[in-house]
């Protein structure tokens, strides 16, 4: 595309240049297509020899370097029926002072559109004289380096009486040199300068601020070079002058809109200033146009997140000048924007409240203009705090299930919501709830973001309350004797009942000692209510004493007031019974609660009042032999003064026969006291006290 654009910009441009010499011949860079209009002759009407024998009419004369060695065919077609080209080809390596006949040359009689000459493959001839009917000679075999002059003339005489371009096309498998077809040379494309015109066959323009303006061309240098080296950039003011490299514009000068100006682009081979290739050119044309920029006034919008009442703008999204090569820079005010202060730095997150921020747009021609930017929030939407409620757990009655996207916060449509457990994570967007339809909380807040459309969001806060369980005031533990049967009554007012027996009523009946629960439900809720039938706790008799014929019962455990019966008929508050025969007896115990009533044997001793231990086998000793199988038997004498004197045990066989150290004791009263443990599971503590007289001979 690059050797296409500007060989051909090259090509057509010779349609309108003025004739050359053979020393000042134009370089053919490239099998390049060539159209040309020849008017009159150069400077000199040079001696031509050969087939041309009338001299110079309407000439141009070109020189071509071969690059690569072959044959070389050109086609050359007149686009006016009334031309009569004919040519010539000197070479090779010849001078301009001494050209020599040509090697190729015809002067044949070619006239009409599309009557085309030149040298092909098939033809034999290498010359044909006027008036001959031969439009083609035959090609030539050329070598890499060699340097050839081909001269064209459209005759104007008989037969021929104006005229016209002819366009020329090389043919062949040689390659003519050209720096601009060697990737070595010019690894990179020329860029012409300037913007293509609203018209692509106008030429491109250059942006100026004003016309006339002073202009320094060598500014444009480097952008068309674009990074090729060896190559030089020659301004000028007509195309001949371009094409020859002649007049350049070496100092800024003032230029307008009308004129055309153009580039002049040749290499300059830096070992050899006489290399053939330096003297091929590539030209093209461009004009000034006068580049007043409008910058356009723009609004945009933030987000006023959580009515912050300040938003983030991206100012470079205004788009408030649409071209390239543009600098903006944004002031918060007009004044600094005059004064060049205050510049906004980072213009794609300016913070501020809504207002105007001034952007100043300057081309890289110095065209600058001055847009408003108004900073507005986008259409904000409300948000509203939310309670939710919900059940307690039953396994945790301070915690409870919520369902967050449950709460009513804003009745905008299009908006997301996400959930978070502080405001800073909200506001950050860490540590979202998820999932938020199943969140086990206690009472407290959580926090919803909100966002629209736009990406703009709010923050709502939604409080939790945990519902408390629901229970019943009456549902109480019980105590029942073991062999009875209760009621439990939850109580009227709920909603429902569930009990663990499988029963949906308020009350169950029939009821024994365990363990029961019911699930009462209030509205939505259900609390989880456990409730205990215990077995009453059966009195104990701690201990029995008995004092000649009384017999006190001592009593704990189980419920008071306790009642005592010696038949299970008769029943009496007092626990002690006087006047009890000696002997065994049955003593009956119950509580409050009325429940089967324990029972104790006892047995109430024979008593012994008198002793007289004379050896006369009457009365002789107190014996209690006969308790020797209760456990603990403990029998023990007091005197008067409750001192110890003796105590009976298995090795005496629970006997006494009035003696203290193996001394008989004087005769007198003595205090005794015998105590056992029962033989029953409480192992009951038994005590017995009485009196005795001793009368032992003095």
């Amino acid at each position: 595309m690059k050797k296409t654009l500007l060989l051909l910009i090259f090509l057509i441009s010779q349609t309108f240049f003025s004739q050359a010499d053979c020393s000042t011949a134009l370089s053919v860079c490239g099998n390049s297509n060539i159209t040309y209009s020849p008017t009159g002759i150069g400077a000199v009407n040079e001696s031509l020899g050969g087939c041309l024998i009338s001299g110079e009419h309407n000439s141009i004369w070109y020189k071509l370097t071969i690059a690569t060695s072959g044959t070389l065919t050109f086609n050359l077609v007149p686009n006016d029926p009334n031309a009569d080209y004919d040519w010539a080809v000197y070479g090779p390596n010849v001078a301009c002072g001494s050209l020599g006949s040509p090697i190729r040359c015809n002067a044949a009689t070619v006239i009409g559109v599309g009557a085309a000459t030149g040298l092909n493959m098939t033809s034999t001839i290498t010359n044909a004289a006027g008036g001959s009917a031969t439009p083609y000679c035959q090609y030539m075999d050329v070598l890499a380096g060699q340097t050839y002059y081909l001269y064209i003339d459209n005759w104007v005489g008989a037969g021929s009486s104006t005229t016209a371009p002819f366009s020329l096309t090389w043919g062949g498998t040689a390659t003519l040199a050209s720096p601009f077809t060697d990737p070595a040379l010019q690894p990179n494309p020329f860029v012409p300068p300037g913007i293509p015109a609203a018209n692509p066959a106008d030429p491109r323009e250059i942006l100026i601020c004003a016309s006339p303006a002073v202009f320094d061309f060598s500014t444009l240098t480097a952008g068309i070079l674009n990074g090729n080296s060896n190559f030089v950039v020659s301004y000028h003011t007509s195309q001949n002058d371009a094409l020859a490299g002649t007049s350049p514009i070496t100092t800024p000068i003032t230029v307008n809109t009308t004129t055309i100006y153009y580039y002049s682009i040749h290499y300059q081979d830096p070992t050899n200033p006489n290399n053939p290739i330096n003297f091929c050119r590539q030209i093209g044309p461009f004009k000034f146009k006068q580049g007043n920029i409008t910058a356009l006034d723009k609004t945009i919008f933030a987000c006023n997140n959580n009515k912050a009442g300040t938003a983030t703008f991206n100012l470079n999204s205004a788009n408030v000048f649409s071209g390239s090569n543009i600098v903006i820079k944004y002031y918060p005010t007009m004044a600094n924007l005059n004064a060049g202060t205050g510049q906004i730095i980072n213009s794609t997150q300016y913070v501020s409240a809504p207002g105007t921020v001034y952007a100043l747009v300057t081309t890289s021609e110095g065209c600058s203009d001055i847009a408003v930017i108004t900073l507005s929030f986008f259409a904000e939407f409300t948000v509203n705090d939310a309670i939710i409620r919900s059940c307690s757990m039953i396994q945790n009655v301070s915690m409870a299930s919520f369902d967050l996207s449950s709460a009513s916060v804003t009745t905008h449509a299009g908006t997301t919501k996400k959930y978070y457990k502080s405001l800073a994570d909200a506001i950050s967007g860490s540590n979202e709830i998820t999932p938020s339809t199943n969140y086990i909380s206690p009472g407290g807040v959580v926090y919803v973001k909100v966002s629209d459309e736009n990406g703009c969001y709010n923050i709502a806060k939604i409080t939790l309350e945990v519902i408390p369980p629901v229970y019943s005031q009456i549902l109480k533990d019980k105590i029942i004797c073991i062999e009875d049967r209760t009621v439990l009554d939850a109580g009227a007012g709920f909603d429902g009942y569930e009990w663990n027996t499988g029963a949906t009523t308020q009350t169950i009946s029939g009821v024994g000692v365990g363990t029961y629960w019911v699930k009462l439900k209030t509205g939505e809720c259900i609390s989880y209510q456990t409730v205990k039938v215990y077995a009453s706790d059966q009195p104990v008799v701690t201990s029995i004493d008995i004092s000649n014929t009384t017999v006190t019962i001592n009593v704990n455990g189980g419920k008071a007031p306790y009642k005592y019966s010696m038949d299970n008929v008769n029943w009496q508050d007092s626990n002690i019974f006087s006047n009890i025969q000696r002997g065994d007896h049955v003593i009956y115990v119950k509580d409050s609660y009325d429940c089967e009533p324990i029972s104790i044997s006892i047995v109430v001793p024979n008593l012994i009042n008198v002793i007289t231990p004379n050896g006369d086998g009457i009365n002789d000793f107190i014996d209690y032999s006969a308790l020797s199988n209760k456990a603990n038997l403990i029998f023990t004498i007091f005197d008067r003064y409750g001192n110890k004197i003796f105590q009976a045990d298995r090795q005496n066989n629970y006997k006494w026969d009035g003696t203290s150290g193996n001394k008989k004791v004087p005769t007198g009263n003595y205090w005794y006291s015998v105590s056992w443990n029962e033989n029953d599971k409480k192992n009951t503590p038994f005590k017995y006290t009485g009196w005795v007289l001793v009368k032992n001979r003095e």
